[in-house]
């Protein structure tokens, strides 16, 4: 397993490369395979789940000294959600590097959100161990940069952004949005769907997911970022006139 090449991709070298490599191991691998001593990556993503809580929670309470307990709980859950760590992981290539069973691997299960996000709480175990909480903070807090500027730019996300989104475009006098499929790349197993958003023929957003649900959610979560304070019922409700 090329282990060296994943240091090179998260920017670390460890002082025991068995646990980035037990961080990588899919339950589904042991049953074929001589796994590393240890296991699948299990124990590893419980213990990462905790050190992941709690170093976004010490870097939320840094960037936002007036949240209360309950926006910063939300804040939270926000960030370390499974779709959150499988982008993060993604952007990682962790996907290319797991071992997972012959039947999991066949129906795309390397690339499968919660197999990601569960690898990725296990990378942050293996980093938290071998190098300790301060290598880990950076890790973490470089590997998940574009989130944490991206929330601090723009706040939570809408839980429903199409009905957000519809919900604005209609109380405005317009037509309700339309969604096309711009393309599908990659394999059957895993695709990767590229929609855009439309508001009277015009492209407002575009988005990409595994499904194209998921691309639809992202599409109109640009589209709402786009529009800025404007699309936010609390500042159409009070704006003057």
């Amino acid at each position: 397993m090329p282990v060296e090449r994943l240091e090179t991709v998260l920017g670390l070298e460890f002082r025991e490369p068995r646990l980035l490599k037990q961080a990588l191991v899919h339950r589904s691998y042991l049953n074929e395979q001589d796994a590393p001593a240890g296991g699948s990556y299990e124990r590893m993503e419980f213990l990462g789940d905790a050190v992941l809580e709690l170093m976004v929670s010490t870097e939320l309470y840094r960037r936002f000294p007036d949240m209360d307990e309950g926006e910063l709980t939300k804040s939270r859950a926000s960030l370390v959600c499974r779709e959150t760590l499988a982008q993060v992981a993604r952007r990682l290539h962790l996907g290319e590097f797991l071992l997972v069973g012959k039947g999991e691997d066949a129906t795309g299960g390397r690339y499968r959100d919660s197999i990601l996000a569960s690898a990725f709480e296990a990378v942050v175990a293996a980093v938290y161990l071998d190098l300790g909480y301060t290598e880990a903070t950076r890790f973490l807090l470089q590997a998940m940069s574009e989130e944490l500027d991206q929330f601090t730019r723009e706040g939570l996300p809408p839980e429903n952004p199409k009905s957000h989104f519809q919900e604005y475009i209609q109380g405005q006098g317009l037509a309700a949005p339309s969604y096309r499929l711009v393309s599908s790349d990659g394999p059957d197993h895993s695709p990767v769907f590229t929609v855009e958003v439309l508001v009277e023929d015009e492209v407002v957003g575009t988005g990409q997911g595994g499904r194209k649900a998921d691309a639809e959610r992202t599409a109109a979560r640009d589209a709402l970022v786009r529009l800025g304070p404007a699309s936010d019922p609390a500042y159409v409700k009070d704006k003057p006139g």
